[in-house]
């Protein structure tokens, strides 16, 4: 059956403030830009040519306003998008290293997207999709955590495929107990899981990924588990298909959404197969993974998280013409 949207994701939209050298008097600039995992996400998926919708909940002020407003003008529906009077838009600083690596400070005491209701998601979007998304941001707290249950277990109702992008981020969590407990309570939705190699270990306790992901996968009912693991590219393990794809050696100025424009590349490509996850060939794997390692690296190049996201033209090119960074 035809769907309205390749992909509907609910979760954070934000303001990420990013490094944008010095002022006269020596202090540090910052950017504001727009972001968020899911909304990155959703950018790639719609800058490919994919069909995407957004569910979430931002502040009534003017971040809100910019939110939305960036990822109508990136052709995502924001008719899921609801304003909140009371608390306002969540905000991140992001801090970069000499490798452009980055950690954040959050400014969500509360912050908007964790005051979303059941109730208010529109559950029409999600029937509509041909995969739904999430990340565990959206169940650090309450009342989010039970609306994206509530998303989630009308996905399984409706029979949509559901990705999963865990997202550590241990700040916005009680604990790192409570993260974890959380993070694998949600696990056993998924049908498409992306993680990274720090994040598998956090959950796991296990480093080797690629002797552990085959029991992992099958513990949670996985069908398509996929391993990103920075400069070294991304491992995906599959109904026993699997393999370890290097990425593409770009210069990397900040790596904020990088992961999302792998998710939202590789979940794209998906969505052009329309084929089953588990019909999926180890050729067609290799070049889906592929196709997503380009897509994050040139997003590493660009600061910030929805600005930093590439057209498949500019995908297409990177694999033509940048070559493999092999470690």
């Amino acid at each position: 059956m035809d769907k309205k949207y390749d992909i509907t994701a609910l979760g954070e939209l934000l303001i990420d403030f990013t490094p944008s050298g010095h002022a006269d008097t020596g202090s540090a600039l910052f950017a504001c830009n727009p972001g968020g995992a899911p909304g990155n996400m959703l950018t790639a998926v719609s800058r490919q040519g994919g069909k995407a919708a957004f569910i979430g909940k931002v502040g009534h002020d003017s971040f809100g306003y910019l939110l939305k407003d960036t990822i109508a003008k990136e052709s995502i529906d924001t008719s899921g998008l609801v304003f909140d009077d009371e608390c306002r838009t969540t905000l991140a600083f992001v801090t970069l290293d000499d490798t452009g690596n980055r950690s954040f400070a959050f400014f969500r005491n509360p912050g908007a997207d964790i005051m979303l209701q059941a109730d208010e998601v529109d559950e029409n979007l999600i029937r509509d999709s041909r995969i739904f998304h999430f990340g565990s941001l959206s169940c650090t707290h309450e009342p989010a955590r039970s609306a994206t249950r509530f998303a989630l277990e009308k996905a399984k109702e409706f029979g949509v495929t559901i990705s999963y992008d865990p997202n550590l981020r241990l700040p916005l969590w009680k604990d790192a107990e409570t993260a974890r407990e959380t993070i694998l309570e949600f696990m056993p939705y998924a049908d498409i899981v992306k993680i990274s190699e720090e994040e598998f270990e956090f959950l796991t306790g296990e480093k080797d990924y690629e002797k552990h992901s085959k029991a992992f996968a099958e513990q949670y009912g996985i069908s398509l588990l996929l391993v990103t693991l920075g400069p070294a590219g991304a491992y995906y393990y599959s109904a026993d298909k699997a393999n370890h794809l290097f990425t593409y050696d770009a210069q990397v100025v900040d790596t904020t959404g990088s992961g999302d424009a792998f998710m939202g590349a590789v979940l794209g490509q998906i969505c052009q197969l329309d084929t089953d996850i588990a019909d999926l060939s180890a050729l067609q794997l290799d070049a889906i993974v592929d196709f997503g390692n380009a897509s994050g690296s040139l997003a590493s190049t660009v600061k910030g998280g929805i600005p930093s996201i590439p057209t498949t033209a500019q995908i297409r090119d990177c694999q033509k013409n940048i070559p493999l960074l092999e470690m």
